[in-house]
């Protein structure tokens, strides 16, 4: 998963200058020294890599990256990057923990490699260069009521960012998805490949869209796997359709009602969110209130999870009816939909720049998905980036043309947009399941075999494709 004033930034307007700048940004990067990983169960290698910490200072200081590798149980043809998403994350111990299974057919003929991105260390069970931050999770924001509620909200976000920043200011700024692009071609060339074979997943999905505008001529496959529109024409529509992706997966559950004894349900949300707006619905936990947007994150969450989930969120919109939300109330963990501290995230998305911005951006998704509003959207996740100390240095941009053909896969709305995406390169094509699910290439045979098949032959299924 705002038109939002995108932080004065001047867009780079030639895709040529653009890849010949980056490309010369990333200079010469030494091969890798592959030995054992540490506490290594699965056979994988593990190697250090030194990158500019500022990809425009490529010869200042230089942080540590570690990749990982798995060998092909076969005759190598070449390297396939992967990355899990996160915004960031580590690579090396999710391969070794859950995803090794997943490459043993692809292993047939490529080396896996992966990496734990820059600036997630430790905390995240990442080995490269971290940020020490404490990555405090708090609430969404509510939307400002007026001016001096949206300076209050710029200070409360400086005050979470600073607390991250003054660890490392120069790694603080140098974090979003172009800048793990940019270790990407790194990467690439310490690996001595020609052209990049990459699978990115959910937020690494970014990271694919950034290195297709900065290195257009380095890509052989990409694929974009449960991701969303970075790239697309004009980030006002990309909201819009975020918004109306949200919208049907409750139509889905009261489509589902209809005929499964909760037909009363659909009026009944939408008098409960009408009345969360004026007076917060209450718990049985303490301290515990639901606006709408709360009630409509959290049911976004259930109905997002498919008919295995619909008769319980039908029994919580009943009970919050009558006046007690207790049954949104999470099992475990935060109480409120959150968000970690945003990094990445405020680097790569446009913010609001006024109260008024804010508000006329929030009718409008209203008016598109009147049941689920701007919950889940990157409307109501950047409010967190108001007050950043840092500008957003990645905004949104259409790809350049003659990239590849690209592959992308997705579920329930992920696969529409990510084919948003792929439609401005000829030629690619989307593998979409009719059903929840967050990526597919973990859990979807049929998925893993066309990802496979492209990612060894550069053979593109059906435009789309049914999996």
């Amino acid at each position: 998963m705002l038109k939002l004033v995108t932080i004065a930034l001047t867009l780079l307007t030639s895709t040529a200058a653009t890849a010949a700048t980056a490309a010369a940004q990333t200079g010469p990067t030494a091969v890798p020294d592959w030995s054992p990983c540490p506490n290594d169960k699965i056979g994988m290698e593990c190697a250090d890599l030194q990158v500019p910490v500022d990809w425009r200072k490529p010869d200042g200081r230089k942080i540590t990256l570690k990749l990982g590798r798995l060998r092909s149980t076969g005759t190598s043809e070449g390297s396939v990057l992967v990355a899990y998403g996160g915004p960031g994350g580590p690579g090396i111990a999710i391969t070794q923990s859950s995803a090794s299974g997943w490459w043993t057919d692809l292993r047939k003929r490529m080396d896996i490699v992966t990496w734990d991105t820059r600036g997630y260390g430790e905390q995240f069970g990442g080995l490269s260069t971290g940020l020490a931050c404490s990555w405090t999770r708090v609430p969404i924001p509510d939307l400002p009521r007026d001016d001096a509620d949206f300076g209050r909200l710029s200070d409360t976000n400086r005050g979470y960012a600073e607390a991250c920043r003054r660890k490392d200011p120069e790694l603080f700024a140098n974090m979003s998805s172009a800048d793990h692009a940019r270790d990407m071609e790194a990467i690439r060339k310490a690996l001595s490949d020609d052209k990049l074979n990459y699978y990115g997943a959910s937020y690494a999905g970014f990271y694919g869209q950034a290195y297709a505008r900065l290195f257009p001529d380095r890509i052989r496959t990409m694929v974009l796997d449960g991701t969303w529109g970075h790239s697309t024409e004009g980030w006002t529509r990309e909201l819009e359709e975020m918004a109306k992706s949200n919208e049907q997966f409750m139509r889905r559950f009261f489509t589902w009602c209809a005929t499964n004894g909760c037909e009363d349900v659909p009026g009944l949300w939408r008098s409960l969110i009408t009345r969360a707006d004026r007076t917060p619905i209450p718990t049985k936990t303490a301290n515990v209130a639901y606006e709408s947007r709360d009630l409509q994150s959290l049911a976004l969450g259930r109905a997002r999870q498919g008919a295995t989930a619909w008769p319980g969120l039908a029994a919580a919109i009943r009970k919050a009816a009558k006046g007690d939300a207790s049954d949104f109330v999470p099992a475990r963990g935060a109480r409120y939909p959150d968000q970690a501290t945003g990094v990445t995230e405020c680097t790569d998305w446009p913010r609001f720049a006024t109260r008024k911005e804010a508000a006329a951006t929030t009718k409008r998704l209203l008016r598109i998905a009147p049941n689920t509003g701007t919950a889940n959207t990157l409307a109501s996740a950047t409010l967190g980036c108001i007050g950043w100390p840092v500008p957003v240095t990645n905004p949104p941009a259409p790809l350049p043309k003659g990239l590849p053909p690209m592959l992308g896969a997705g579920a329930w709305g992920e696969s529409d947009a990510v084919a948003r995406v792929l439609a401005q390169a000829p030629g690619s094509a989307t593998v979409y399941h009719d059903g929840p699910g967050h990526t597919l290439y973990g859990n979807n045979e049929c998925a893993r075999d066309h990802i496979n098949r492209y990612l060894t032959d550069g053979t593109v299924p059906p435009t789309r494709t049914e999996c």
